[in-house]
């Protein structure tokens, strides 16, 4: 049907599918409109974006004949946006209008809206065509290939427009052009928003994203990759991969062996990687890589990503570390020390727990001095306990006790493959003890190359483990002992003058139990109240005449020497009272316990010692108590006449001391 052209109703004709016979007509008669022809031609050849928008309104204006011609797209609804609009002689850009109140409402429909005449009276809320008079009104919808509406091409004009075959055709060529643009617009919009939350991915991602070539070198990496080497991003890309690695055992040589797999085209799943950072520390990372492959099989640049693992590293290494140290405290435990406090209340003692009261505050290194059996141990462990470092363990070594061979791995442990025998890596004492004391005992046995070192970790506060190439900071407090004079020692060339100066920055001295005889007492009632209850006998205390012949007695042994005495004299005890005989003192007449005294310190007169043989042992002592005892009864055990009454303990108890003695009555 035919619409009137000055009819105010709306004609619409459906866009998609085949033209009609009117638009076949209309087609038939372009050639000889060469004007129009070239308007098409030059507004849909332009460029694209804008600049095709701005062609396109300008040649749509000129080939339908009219002042002006808009290309719209609908944005959020209600409103739309005007793309480009020719207005007689010059183009505006990026307006906006309400399409529930204008013309091109119809077009959402997909249909063609055409209002010949009178617009302005049928929309009078669209403000833009009422200020200038326009009468006739077309639009044609931008369609895509599902159906969706994207926006409309229109041309208005001041006078009406009636219905045209050539300018409806016209209108479609425009409008399939502007539709393509329109959606390529959109594809590329889309692209970009793609790549810009890729990107905002990529670069904010929790793990480390990198792109690496064949040579080697970084193309491209993330935020976190450069977080991750303490750089920033610019300082990553263009370095080589080899060049983050750290110089160990499972740093550089592992990061090759990814790199020789790149480069044989194979993929990287989960290697963990130990990387040193800028400022020096290191890092560990967890590895995925995949390269890539050209269509002929050549290989490509890789794509690699990483989790920091380096927490999980370090807890578990200070986890591997405090098993270790909980293995050697229970040792040290098991370990059956001579005291469990200081006793004394002597002016000398209390003059070196001045001392030490002094020096606990500090991290100053302490050399301990005295006679064997003096409680060198004991003071290191009260300068420990009183520190700052209270919390954290105190580590012994017993120098001499260690094997000249395995010296440095037991202070400074090994790598892994260090040695033969070195199947794990193993932390030396030094490091067990970071953050807390480390106690040398008898540091003087040291041979000389173990003291070189030595001296460097107590200069530097580093050291280097068995087969490790890197040095490992320690903060370690240092306390020495020796009963040596270490400056004999150093003028016979078996102790370096410099770690002796290095050691002996706070010296103390304890004082042989010759030197404090007040404190026998308290330390005799002490000592009876830890040997009783494992002996089996409750002990009232000692006689008068006791306690003066262990004051009298020198002690050459000092405090270990008494401890072993009322062992013995406890074991051999039959009463509630210890009275111990002058045979219990053997070593006061022998050669080694007069070289310790003065010539008024020797006893003499009535409670000096007789000269007799020195028992080898404890458990010698012992053993002739109970064979005693065993001939006495006829080697009768059990009874109120059995060795095992008489000797207050029971049956199976003296059984088992009599098999691990090697006590065995005789045939005859």
């Amino acid at each position: 049907m035919t619409p009137n052209p000055n009819s105010a109703r709306v004609t619409t004709r459906r866009t998609r599918g085949s033209p009609g016979a009117t638009d076949a007509s209309a087609a038939a008669a372009m050639p000889d409109d060469l004007n129009a022809l070239r308007a098409v031609v030059e507004g849909t050849a332009a460029g694209v974006g804008r600049e095709f928008f701005r062609s396109l309104v300008r040649h749509v204006a000129a080939a339908i004949g009219v002042p002006y011609a808009t290309v719209c797209e609908f944005d959020t609804p209600p409103q739309g946006r005007v793309l480009a609009i020719w207005q007689r002689d010059h183009v505006d850009e990026d307006l906006t209008f309400q399409f529930t109140t204008s013309p091109a409402a119809e077009v959402l429909k997909g249909q063609l809206a055409h209002f010949p005449t009178a617009v302005c009276k049928k929309f009078p809320g669209a403000s833009f065509l009422v200020e200038r008079d326009i009468d006739g009104y077309m639009a044609i919808p931008l369609q895509a290939a599902d159906g969706a509406v994207l926006g409309f091409i229109s041309v208005f004009d001041v006078r009406p427009m009636p219905e045209e075959p050539r300018r409806l055709f016209i209108l479609r060529i425009f409008a399939a052009r502007a539709t393509a643009e329109l959606l390529r617009l959109r594809a590329e919009q889309q692209v970009l928003e793609s790549e810009a939350r890729y990107r905002d991915l990529f670069d904010n991602a929790p793990n480390a994203y990198w792109i690496v070539d064949v040579d080697g070198r970084v193309l491209t990496a993330n935020r976190r990759a450069g977080e991750l080497l303490g750089r920033p991003v610019d300082e990553v890309v263009g370095r080589l991969t080899p060049s983050f690695g750290a110089d160990t055992p499972e740093g550089k040589p592992l990061i090759q062996e990814v790199r020789r797999k790149h480069l044989a085209g194979e993929a990287v799943s989960g290697w963990e990687l130990e990387l040193r950072r800028k400022d020096g520390r290191p890092a560990w990372i967890k590895v995925w890589m995949e390269p890539g492959h050209a269509a002929d099989g050549t290989v490509l640049a890789a794509r690699a990503f990483g989790v920091d693992i380096t927490d999980r590293v370090l807890a578990e290494r200070e986890r591997a570390r405090l098993h270790q140290q909980n293995i050697y405290l229970q040792e040290e435990i098991k370990a059956e020390h001579n005291f469990e406090q200081i006793v004394g209340r002597s002016a000398v003692l209390a003059k070196v727990l001045a001392e030490v009261g002094r020096v606990a505050a500090t991290d100053a290194t302490v050399l301990i001095t005295g006679e064997t059996g003096t409680g060198k141990e004991l003071i290191a462990r009260a300068v420990h306990s009183a520190s700052k470092r209270r919390e954290k363990p105190l580590i012994k070594v017993n120098c001499a006790a260690l094997p000249a061979g395995l010296v440095e791995s037991e202070l400074f442990g090994h790598e892994k493959g260090a040695f033969s025998g070195a199947v794990a890596r193993r932390l030396g004492r030094f490091e067990l003890a970071d953050g807390g004391t480390i106690f040398l005992d008898e540091v003087g046995e040291l041979p000389l190359d173990a003291q070189a070192k030595l001296l460097r970790a107590l200069q530097e506060r580093e050291f280097d483990r068995v087969g490790g190439a890197a040095p490992v900071k320690v903060d370690v407090r240092v306390i020495a002992a020796t009963n040596r004079d270490l400056a004999a020692e150093v003028r016979e060339k078996r102790f370096r003058e410099d770690l002796h100066y290095r050691l002996n920055v706070f010296p103390v001295r304890l004082p042989p139990l010759r030197e404090r005889r007040d404190d026998i007492p308290l330390l005799v009632h002490f000592l009876l109240t830890k040997f009783s209850p494992r002996v089996g006998k409750l002990l009232d205390g000692v006689t008068r005449e006791t306690m003066e012949r262990l004051q009298e007695y020198s002690w050459p042994g000092n405090v270990r020497e008494l401890e072993n005495v009322l062992e013995r004299a406890i074991i051999l005890a039959s009463g509630p009272t210890l009275d111990i005989g002058a045979d219990l003192f053997p070593a006061a007449a022998t050669p080694h316990a007069r070289e310790h005294l003065g010539a008024d310190e020797v006893p003499t007169g009535p409670t000096a010692p007789a000269a007799i043989p020195v028992p080898s042992s404890l458990e010698s002592v012992e053993r002739d108590h109970i064979l005693a005892v065993l001939r006495q009864t006829n080697w009768l055990i059990t009874g109120s006449r059995g060795a095992a009454n008489i000797l207050g303990i029971h049956a199976n108890t003296l059984r088992n001391r009599m098999k691990k003695l090697g006590i065995t009555r005789p045939a005859h």
